[in-house]
């Protein structure tokens, strides 16, 4: 079989990590290199090095979980989320399920600027991401359908993606955190303006920097308590004045490791995002999960309502606010939705291989 060759010409390079949840295999994390990558731009890499980490065994049914700007495969393993759903009787029960987090294109251990090429590095998109991690299951893995895509945010907007690229890959895509239509208004309105604050930093230096601009954590922390958190939970968080600055100081204090050119590659890879052309490609039972709180994407424009309405069996969860959400970050808990998720696993129909 060829995921078992794939695995085991890999056994030298798949590192087992601790585990962060005692009910749930070990995590094991792999490299594999995509030759001759061709992006969006209509460069081609040679060798694209795409990292990920995997937990279960390979003969279960396969699950891709994608993660949000920013971060890695293994950001999805914290007890809000992997500690609600793979552990035994979980949705995710990872002794059903082989579960496979990819490090996106620019991120975590992937190919990205800080690697080397800095701004020479291809400026990549959503699609890109898609494209790669798409390689990785069937030329790397040899996984030829998916039983579940399910992502958060940026994993969230490549869910939708997904489902409308390789609409037969999958039975269910989840996508959360995200909406289906053109990355607009004071969403990109806020992302611009972090961008714009960095590459106008002299410290900057056009990419050449020899060391981080310091406009980096202040654009990263300002972009965050605008765009995440929830109105509810950080008034709860911070009732006065005096609160409300030790947030931001606890924030501004924290250890900054991202790099510039890094950090401005992976967040303007949005600009382009526009899955709302080809929503009735969509072959996938779809739950979409978003937070009634959501900064990012307020509910209250009607956009995914309406969007729904054009995949031949979606379905929308909104997530009530309350001082237990908190807003574009609530799905990151899963508690929020395990128990629709598994009914969902349990009733999509299952396409034939």
């Amino acid at each position: 079989m060829k995921l078992c060759h794939a695995l085991a010409t890999a056994a030298l390079m798949l590192t087992s990590v601790t585990a962060l949840a005692a009910d749930y295999p070990a995590p094991k994390q792999g490299e594999w290199v995509a030759h001759d990558f061709k992006f969006h731009t209509g460069e081609v890499m040679p060798a694209l090095k795409l990292a990920y980490t995997t937990i279960g065994d390979p003969k279960g049914q396969p699950v891709l979980v994608l993660h949000g700007t920013g971060g890695a495969g293994g950001n999805m393993l914290t007890p809000a989320f992997a500690g609600e759903l793979f552990g035994p009787g979980q949705p995710l029960d990872a002794a059903k399920y082989f579960i496979i987090l990819p490090d996106a294109v620019g991120h975590g251990k992937s190919g990205k600027p800080s690697d080397g090429m800095k701004t020479k590095f291809p400026q990549y998109n959503y699609a890109d991401m898609v494209a790669a991690q798409h390689r990785l299951l069937t030329e790397h893995l040899g996984i030829k359908h998916l039983r579940l895509v399910i992502g958060n945010s940026m994993g969230g907007m490549e869910t939708w993606l997904w489902a409308e690229n390789y609409p037969q890959f999958m039975d269910v895509a989840v996508p959360m955190a995200a909406q289906p239509t053109a990355m607009a208004a004071r969403n990109w309105m806020l992302r611009r303006m972090m961008l714009e604050q960095i590459r106008e930093d002299p410290e900057y230096a056009n990419g050449n920097y020899t060391k981080q601009p310091g406009s980096l954590k202040l654009a990263s922390v300002f972009f965050a308590i605008a765009t995440a958190g929830g109105t509810l939970n950080y008034q709860k968080q911070a009732p006065t004045r005096a609160q409300a600055d030790k947030v931001v100081d606890a924030r501004l204090a924290a250890p900054m490791t991202a790099d510039a050119n890094d950090f401005l590659w992976a967040w303007g890879s949005s600009a382009d995002y526009d899955a709302a052309p080809n929503l009735a490609k969509i072959e996938a039972s779809l739950l979409a999960i978003n937070a009634a709180d959501d900064e990012r994407n307020p509910p209250e424009t009607g956009l995914t309502e309406a969007a729904i309405k054009q995949v031949k069996k979606g379905k929308l969860l909104l997530i009530p606010a309350s001082e237990q959400t908190s807003g574009h970050l609530t799905t990151g808990n899963a508690k929020f939705y395990s128990k629709q998720l598994q009914e969902l696993l349990q009733t999509a129909p299952q396409r034939a291989m």
